[in-house]
């Protein structure tokens, strides 16, 4: 790719496989044309770790201003960046990547910032400072909610996994006592005086609530479909419910400012617009 002439449309996109599926692309592009600035977002689906490889290699000089990172590749992108901001250290990946104009990758993530922004706006009551905070699965996308959960002030973070031994190398991932692992056969002790359960795992068995207090609110990261089972379930029970639409719009949003060099007006309701789109309104 040749490099943009001055002047011309600032480009960004968001990179991953499967990708077909993302909602960035929507959103980002809704923000540019509310704004009227000269920008594009697009979305790129390289094969493997090697296309990916290539991409970020031909990015660097192409004139592209950034990249979101979805999985698989948010751990290479941070083996790829020149510069690690420290919210991507701790999480161990990155979803924010940013070139310089003399090619330097610059590496952050934004994941935390919008799972508790998306509690902030959808369970303004629940204090995740009160008690312990649940996180199902141990993947790259767990290891991200422990971090923004321990940022947030939560005592302790248990962490449920269907082995063990997986979820304990997430444990071993921050220093201290505030993690824990339990096996997925212990989730009912694990609920025990948690103020919040997070969804981080796609399928897996829909665990029973029971031993939930009434006042937990229950976040699934999912947003296609918007209302999972998990959701469904938490809210016949009465549970508070956090769906996963506005953790991806308030992790885009700083994503989108370090693009095109303004911040998404917040009078603008990107989400009214992102529920119709999903057929959701």
């Amino acid at each position: 790719m040749q490099s943009l002439p001055t002047g011309a449309a600032r480009i960004a996109a968001v990179v991953g496989q499967p990708i077909h599926h993302s909602l960035s692309p929507f959103l980002h592009n809704a923000w540019l044309r509310d704004l009227k600035l000269n920008g594009v977002y697009a979305a790129f689906g390289p094969k493997d770790e090697r296309g990916f490889d290539r991409l970020i290699l031909s990015c660097r000089s192409n004139g592209i201003k950034g990249l979101n990172i979805t999985a698989p590749f948010k751990e290479q992108a941070l083996s790829l960046a020149d510069t690690v901001a420290a919210s991507a250290r701790v999480c161990g990946s990155a979803n924010l990547l940013t070139f310089d104009d003399d090619g330097q990758i610059h590496a952050q993530s934004t994941d935390g910032h919008g799972l508790v922004r998306s509690f902030e706006l959808q369970a303004p009551g629940c204090d995740l400072r009160a008690g312990p905070v649940v996180i199902m699965g141990a993947g790259g996308a767990s290891r991200a909610a422990v971090a923004a959960m321990l940022d947030a002030g939560a005592p302790e973070v248990r962490i449920v996994n269907r082995t063990l031994a997986r979820a304990e190398d997430l444990v071993f991932a921050f220093p201290g006592d505030k993690v824990t692992a339990f096996e997925l056969t212990q989730v009912d002790r694990a609920f025990r005086g948690a103020v919040a359960v997070i969804n981080a795992a796609s399928g897996g068995p829909l665990p029973l609530f029971d031993a939930l207090d009434t006042a937990a609110t229950i976040m699934d990261m999912t947003y296609r479909p918007l209302r999972t089972n998990w959701l469904t379930a938490a809210a016949e029970r009465g549970l508070a419910t956090v769906d996963g639409l506005n953790m991806l719009i308030e992790q885009a949003r700083p994503s989108f400012e370090a693009f095109y060099g303004a911040a998404p007006n917040p009078a603008f309701d990107i989400r009214a617009l992102a529920l119709t789109y999903l057929g959701e309104a």
